[in-house]
């Protein structure tokens, strides 16, 4: 199999710490999506990474369509709950931390344009989106370690993915003193060898 990613991503990232955490092997593409013509484009007609191509030659594209493959076809270790309810809170964090990571792309693109032509307004609201979302994100996990009875699973993944973003693109953010239960959470769960092997790294973004 070959993932196509960008290195920053951390829609690209939550499979990556998957693939490493159920132990499939699978070719890494680095591929950066603003650029002109990026393979990227061939594969997703969206443009946007990841994309998994599979053994038989199937594309499979946006991370949450990817990583319900991975737990398809590789089901051990199980890293989305069987149980119905406990599987929706997993599903449902996901869904708050892909928003978080989206306010924060947004905000760092709005970055790229010349400053006279950059809207506070829409960097406020994005803000806005980060702060409540994490309020959200903090409430669900509730005190514990794990959001439900399984320790380590999508909702842990996609929380840390996401955490460890906002320190990467959104560092003005400093969560940590005010949550401390999510910064224990990424304290015991970013020194998994899935989480040191796949940190984000910088790529150019485009000027406007």
């Amino acid at each position: 199999m070959e993932l196509v990613i960008a290195r920053p991503s951390p829609y690209a990232r939550k499979i990556r710490v998957a693939l490493i955490e159920k132990g499939i092997p699978c070719d890494i593409t680095v591929d950066n999506p603003w650029l002109q013509n990026p393979r990227i484009q061939t594969i997703n007609p969206i443009g946007k990474v990841p994309a998994l191509i599979t053994h038989s030659g199937d594309i499979i594209h946006d991370s949450k369509v990817i990583f319900e493959y991975l737990e398809i076809m590789f089901p051990s270790p199980k890293l989305i709950p069987i149980n119905g309810t406990e599987r929706i809170t997993h599903k449902q964090v996901e869904a708050v931390c892909d928003g978080i990571c989206d306010a924060v792309v947004l905000i760092a693109m709005e970055g790229t344009r010349p400053e006279e032509n950059q809207s506070v307004a829409w960097v406020d609201r994005q803000t806005r989106k980060i702060y409540a979302g994490t309020e959200e994100i903090n409430k669900r996990l509730n005190g514990k370690q794990s959001f439900t009875s399984m320790e380590l699973g999508l909702a842990e993944i996609a929380t840390v993915v996401m955490l460890e973003y906002l320190e990467f693109r959104f560092s003005e953010f400093d969560w940590r003193p005010q949550y401390p239960t999510l910064s224990k959470l990424i304290s015991q769960i970013s020194q998994r060898e899935s989480f040191l092997e796949t940190k984000p790294v910088g790529q150019t973004l485009p000027q406007h």
